[in-house]
């Protein structure tokens, strides 16, 4: 199937040059459901980017669907700014009782504004409040929203550009096998925590993903997390993880971060815990850090109730058991292998990842970007990640099917082979 794309005159002549998405997939899309997209023509789609990691249950579940029109059909609350209602009374419960206890965590759960870069920026504000220190520390290659505050502890030097402002308060590091090991873990960041002499403001917290998304598909060890958690305590600083794309279960567990079996003192929560695509973000933290004052960071749209009600069907539906987090890890297994066939197949050309995110590098760093834009020619929805877009990423839905996989692996594989 070669795709060809349609006119987009209102969308080219009304909408800002900002977008950006459309350009690589330039159709109209019509209708979705599971793991395919169909646009106006009749076009259909097999997607391995699930809304940027929004959609981890696929497009319109109809188990998460019927929820939310039961919800409306019955004038449930739509806007409760942060009323208590009856949905968001029972995701609290639900996400109490299948996420929260049998993992023994304490956490609080805040809900800021309801995207990612919301729950970040009310993290950063949190730990600084608590710390009473200004400095936050980031890693390299890292990203965390485009808000200002997000921004400052975000690597990307075109993202950082377009604030207008300098950033400040926020200090990198390196990140996981930043120099090939070729330099043992932390040495320059607890010399320079350790060195009074430094000019290193002491942090009041350190801000990671346990695999960078946007960065492109870098995965941090189980070790190196456990260490930078262990350094955290000892530096006495705060450790925020920033879960919002590799949490709800992308990586296997529901956080990615259990496999290192650390607890961090924030966590950062967003794109698919509503599991609809619905907007919805959570800030979480031990108990002992809520020492906020009422209103202290409020914001009109952190009430979503119709997000609640889709967020508590896709826990109780998904999370009640252990079978989600087995099936995606055996579903990660079939995607390593069809990755593993591509890159003996292709030169130049090598992959990483855990879970359902995997990532293609390119040494030839234009190619990723011809590699998605054919995949699109052939039906498959695929972006690319990295400082220089030098990766192709797959995120597909947890809920794809075995052949689905299989169908996306071969169609990616032809377009390696044609781009080549």
């Amino acid at each position: 199937m070669t795709i060809t794309p349609p006119a987009l005159s209102v969308f080219e002549a009304l909408e800002s040059e900002v977008r950006s998405y459309c350009r690589g997939w330039p159709a109209v899309f019509d209708r979705a459901q599971g793991s395919h997209m169909y646009d106006e023509d009749g076009h259909t789609y097999l997607d391995f980017f699930a809304g940027a990691g929004s959609l981890n249950y696929g497009h319109n579940n109809p188990v998460l669907k019927r929820a939310l029109i039961d919800y409306i059909e019955r004038d449930g609350v739509t806007h409760g700014l942060d009323m208590s209602t009856t949905a968001k009374r029972a995701f609290l419960e639900s996400f109490q009782n299948n996420i929260l206890r049998p993992r023994d965590l304490p956490y609080k759960v805040m809900f800021p504004g309801p995207t990612g870069t919301n729950a970040v920026e009310a993290a950063l504000k949190l730990a600084r409040k608590v710390k009473g220190r200004e400095s936050i520390v980031s890693f390299t290659n890292a990203f965390h929203g485009m808000s200002l505050g997000s921004l400052a502890v975000t690597g990307n030097a075109f993202k950082r550009a377009g604030a207008g402002i300098p950033l400040v308060h926020g200090t990198p590091m390196p990140f996981d096998n930043y120099f090939d090991g070729a330099v043992e873990d932390f040495l320059w960041f607890e010399r320079l925590l350790e060195d009074q002499g430094s000019g290193l403001n002491k942090p009041a917290a350190v801000i990671v993903e346990t695999v960078q998304g946007e960065g492109g598909i870098n995965v941090a060890r189980a070790e190196w997390l456990r260490a930078l958690a262990e350094l955290c305590e000892r530096q006495d600083m705060l450790l925020i993880v920033d879960d919002i794309q590799m949490g709800c279960g992308r990586t296997g567990a529901f956080f990615s971060f259990e496999e290192a079996g650390i607890t961090p003192d924030i966590v950062t929560v967003s794109k698919s815990i509503s599991g609809y695509g619905l907007p919805l973000a959570l800030t979480l933290f031990k108990p002992e850090l809520d020492i906020w004052e009422p209103g202290e960071h409020n914001g009109t749209f952190r009430g979503n109730n119709p997000a609640f009600v889709t967020a508590a069907a896709t826990l109780d539906t998904y999370w009640a058991d252990g079978q989600m987090e087995k099936q995606t890890l055996a579903r990660g297994e079939q995607v390593e292998q069809g990755l593993r066939a591509i890159c003996e197949e292709n030169s130049g050309v090598s992959f990483r990842g855990r879970g359902l995110v995997w990532g293609m590098e390119f040494e030839d760093k234009p190619r990723a970007s011809a590699v998605c834009k054919r995949a699109f020619e052939l039906g498959l929805l695929v972006e690319t990640s990295g400082p220089e877009s030098e990766v192709v990423k797959l995120l597909p839905a947890l809920t794809m099917t075995p052949e689905e996989l299989d169908e996306g692996l071969r169609i990616l594989a032809r377009a390696v082979r044609e781009t080549a």
